[in-house]
């Protein structure tokens, strides 16, 4: 059985930094697909970032470029997001999510996956 477990969240100041980590059992991140969407009072899931099925490629969306950095550990079997100069805006609840038949173009789309973390909040005060 596939679980997800996201860590790392808390209360940072405007410009600061957080790592997220989701750890994964019951897959290899090695072999799937692997994302950070986020979810802010109020508003519908946005994508954040993912690493491709195929080569782990990373993908980021357009804000979050320059930022933010999403990496895995093989043998940890966690992925990773490092988040630096964080806004206000950045906050909300933080979910991993993971597919092993997404397609390149679908990374976005968060109806494509089909495991899912409970999440981590994360809140940046201006």
């Amino acid at each position: 059985q596939v679980q997800l477990v996201e860590s790392g969240g808390g209360l940072v100041q405007a410009g600061g930094s957080l790592r997220l980590s989701c750890a994964a059992s019951g897959m290899s991140v090695r072999s799937y697909a692997m994302a950070w969407f986020r979810q802010a009072p109020g508003k519908e899931r946005e994508f954040v970032a993912a690493l491709s099925r195929s080569g782990g490629y990373p993908v980021l969306a357009d804000s979050e470029k320059g930022r933010f950095t999403i990496s895995k550990d093989i043998a940890k079997n966690t992925v990773y997001l490092q988040m630096n100069n964080l806004k206000p805006e950045d906050t909300g609840v933080y979910y991993c999510a993971a597919d092993r038949s997404i397609i390149f173009s679908e990374l976005s789309n968060a109806n494509q996956y089909d495991y899912w973390g409970m999440g981590t909040q994360v809140t940046v005060s201006s």
